[in-house]
């Protein structure tokens, strides 16, 4: 069943508002203020992350969608699709499985092609058996 607009949650970081924290999140979180944690969308396949020109985030961003206006310091996983708009700034590796990136748009890190439909981006976790000592 589907939800209709009403029932969709879309929750605001406003301007000049700023979180310490991990944020999970389903449905749409709009960032105009500063996050300083990780950001997970929770079982939600259809969650987009909207982060504003004067957004930005400081941590691990892992979702389905994201648009990315402002500054993110952290790698960025995007399930499903990525878009890196003119005022974006990303410090940080950016894994994606499409992309849209606009003219203005900057990446100090790598940028990494997911191209296996079967996986599960946002629900990754480091195995830190795979570490060197």
């Amino acid at each position: 069943m589907k939800k209709s607009r009403l029932e969709k949650g879309v929750t605001l970081i406003a301007a000049h508002t700023r979180i310490t924290g991990d944020v999970d999140f389903t449905d749409q979180l709009y960032v105009n203020g500063a996050i300083i944690g990780n950001i997970t969308a929770s079982s939600d396949d259809k969650a987009v992350l909207v982060i504003s020109e004067d957004g930005s985030i400081t941590g691990e961003v892992r979702v389905p969608k994201v648009v990315v206006n402002g500054t993110v310091e952290g790698n960025v996983y995007a399930g499903e699709r990525a878009e890196l708009a003119p005022k974006a700034r990303v410090i940080g590796t950016v894994y994606y499985k499409l992309i849209e990136m606009q003219l203005g748009a900057m990446v100090d890190g790598q940028m990494v092609h997911q191209d296996d439909p079967g996986a599960e981006v946002h629900q990754l976790h480091a195995d830190p058996s795979r570490e060197s000592s």
